[in-house]
């Protein structure tokens, strides 16, 4: 890269195959949408194949260009499936975003084996196969981008969140982990951390207005994010604008990680 490189197109994808895996709604979608806009040929990959079409026809009435394709990530043959299939019709995979996560909202001592099984099965373990896989693709090519989701709840939690928390903190170390070893191939390894982005995880708090507004003040913006506001830092962390950013997690969380609790201090 030269010194003083032309910095706008710097973010752009023109020529690159993005694979989003969880791309029919939510952030996985509006980032799709973005990926899409700055020039990638968007691979949208979803359990729910209607809703990842229905991303690639949005993509496609933006004028971009996308395939829809239907994944389970809890499946290794379903994952390397897809991965092969997006290799073969592309050529290559340039950019991951893997999004697929849930949370049971329970205390710990009330969970049952098969309720842990289930969320790190698919949070934790589910980033694995999809990582895996792709880190093979991009090893080949000798370039790429992965970006894998964690959440500000892997550096706080609360009651009901002990599981949730801790499959996204194991995705901070896991980030950390793949970075170090993709590094000489070429390949950059980062981590989104949102906090309260409105999207379908989280309806059962935002149809609770007390819960809702409490969640606001905790943030240092006093608000929920956008499912569009993740956009940035994921077209970031994918482009060459981060050509130096590698085994890091982005914190986009309106604040949350940065105050110490709801009182305001008088100074």
């Amino acid at each position: 890269m030269s010194q003083h490189p032309d910095y706008r197109a710097l973010f752009d994808l023109s020529g690159r195959v993005a694979l989003v895996v969880g791309g029919g709604s939510g952030i996985g979608e509006a980032s799709a949408l973005a990926l899409a806009a700055h020039g990638a040929r968007v691979a949208v990959a979803d359990v729910d194949i209607a809703k990842a079409e229905a991303t690639v026809a949005l993509i496609a009435k933006r004028g971009g260009t996308a395939s829809g394709h239907l994944v389970d990530v809890r499946d290794t043959a379903s994952v390397d499936r897809l991965v092969a299939t997006v290799q073969a019709q592309e050529g290559r995979i340039d950019i991951l975003l893997d999004m697929p996560a849930i949370n049971i909202r329970k205390r710990l001592a009330d969970y049952t084996d098969e309720e842990f099984d289930r969320v790190v099965d698919l949070n934790l373990k589910g980033t694995f196969r999809v990582a895996r896989a792709v880190a093979k693709v991009m090893t080949a090519q000798r370039s790429g981008s992965m970006i894998l989701m964690s959440s500000m709840r892997g550096m706080n939690v609360e009651p009901g969140q002990s599981i949730y928390g801790s499959t996204k903190a194991a995705i901070t170390l896991l980030v950390k982990g793949l970075a170090s070893e993709m590094a000489e191939h070429n390949v950059r390894v980062n981590a989104l951390a949102p906090s309260i982005i409105a999207t379908p995880i989280n309806a059962v708090i935002r149809d609770n207005p007390a819960w809702k507004e409490a969640y606001a003040s905790r943030t240092a913006l006093g608000r929920w994010g956008e499912t569009s506001e993740m956009a940035g830092p994921i077209v970031f962390l994918a482009s060459d604008a981060a050509s130096y950013v590698t085994g890091t997690t982005l914190y986009a969380d309106g604040g949350w990680t940065v105050i110490d609790g709801r009182y305001k201090p008088p100074v």
